[in-house]
């Protein structure tokens, strides 16, 4: 599995919706659904977390549903009462899908985060483009509030997107960490938005990194 082709990928045309068909032929619905069809193939992105059986690697779309059930599950450590977790669980469902055409950068990769942002910059315009335009802005904004995480929603999405694939690589002896030569300081600055999102949750994020470095599933 080779995941460094994904990046900068050039995706395939979208899968066009016969007019004729639609429902009172609106372009509106011929939109949504040519949407919906395109988003399909964040099923086919693969990222480095592996699943806890160790079977294969998780896909983005797996990603996205887990964290979406980890913001109900762990509602109450959110920074703050008062977060719109309908809000987060949208942002999460969307944050990802630029993936289709930037693939998943890894996290961990310096040379490849360089241009990260460009990559998913540009894939959200055309991806979101596919919408009517009221759709397009409405999740593009949620995107790009996820991006910038200075809202609470955005910073405990944040959390939830960390502390998952956290989560998956603990519970497999770092199988990941271990391959990558990934060092406990990493992890402990990448992790920095549990703290600010969710920080309830970060003392048990601390505890399980200085266990993971006495187990050897990450370097000291």
């Amino acid at each position: 599995m080779r995941f460094e082709d994904e990046r900068g990928r050039k995706s395939p045309a979208p899968i066009e919706v016969n007019p004729v068909l639609v429902p009172g032929n609106t372009e509106r619905f011929k939109r949504q659904v040519e949407f919906l069809l395109e988003i399909d193939r964040l099923k086919h992105i693969f990222r480095r977390t592996i699943l806890l059986d160790r079977s294969r690697h998780e896909n983005s779309a797996e990603h996205s549903w887990h964290i979406a059930m980890s913001v109900m599950i762990f509602a109450e450590y959110a920074d703050t009462a008062t977060a719109d977790m309908g809000r987060v669980i949208r942002m999460l469902l969307l944050h990802d899908l630029v993936e289709i055409d930037a693939g998943d950068t890894y996290c961990y990769d310096e040379q490849a985060g360089v241009d990260q942002h460009e990559r998913e910059r540009r894939a959200a315009d055309r991806i979101f483009g596919l919408l009517p335009p009221d759709q397009a802005r409405d999740f593009r904004r949620l995107w790009d509030e996820f991006e910038n995480a200075a809202t609470p929603e955005s910073r405990y999405a944040h959390a939830m997107d960390r502390f998952q694939a956290f989560l998956h690589n603990y519970f497999t002896q770092g199988q990941t960490w271990r391959e990558h030569g990934i060092r406990r300081s990493q992890v402990i600055r990448r992790m920095q938005p549990v703290a600010r999102g969710a920080p309830q949750l970060w003392d048990y994020v601390r505890t399980l990194i200085e266990d993971a470095v006495l187990k050897g599933y990450l370097s000291a």
